[in-house]
């Protein structure tokens, strides 16, 4: 299979963008994207970001970089600005705010062109198959740090 460079978005300004379309699927009976749709764009933008840095989910599982790790979401803020709907364009914005220990936080936005649409305050935990909270390697903290703000990632 070839790859496509763009399927997973891109890397910029300390971030990731992700586009995203809206489809029928995703929308209510009003003709707005559900609510609940908006988690799986977040969800997809986080999971691209880490791709696009080399941090692989599968990889962390089968124990690639020592333990075998996982990440869960601790919690999750949304905040809805306005809708979206069918056919929309719509770019999921991801930067990383924090990464201690066990920890990351992000900021995500979702744009429809200038438009702020909604936004997420994202905190998860990096955890053993157990559900224990455990480091994140060295490595990969290093990584993300790249990805920080200049105020933090050093």
């Amino acid at each position: 299979m070839t790859d496509w460079p763009d399927l997973a978005g891109r890397l910029e300004d300390g971030g990731h963008v992700l586009p995203v379309r809206v489809y029928y699927e995703d929308t209510d009976f009003t003709g707005a994207v559900y609510h609940g749709r908006f988690v799986n764009f977040f969800e997809r933008a986080r999971s691209d970001f880490l791709r696009l840095i080399d941090i692989h989910h599968t990889d962390l599982a089968k124990g690639v970089h020592g333990a075998a790790l996982a990440f869960a979401v601790q919690s999750l803020t949304l905040t809805f600005t306005r809708p979206a709907r069918i056919d929309d364009l719509l770019e999921v914005h991801s930067s990383f705010s924090d990464c201690r220990g066990a920890r990351l936080k992000l900021d995500q936005l979702i744009y429809r062109g200038d438009d702020l649409i909604a936004s997420a305050a994202v905190n998860v935990a990096v955890i053993t198959p157990e559900g224990r909270p455990s480091r994140l390697p060295k490595h990969l903290a290093d990584t993300i740090s790249r990805f920080l703000p200049s105020e933090l990632g050093s």
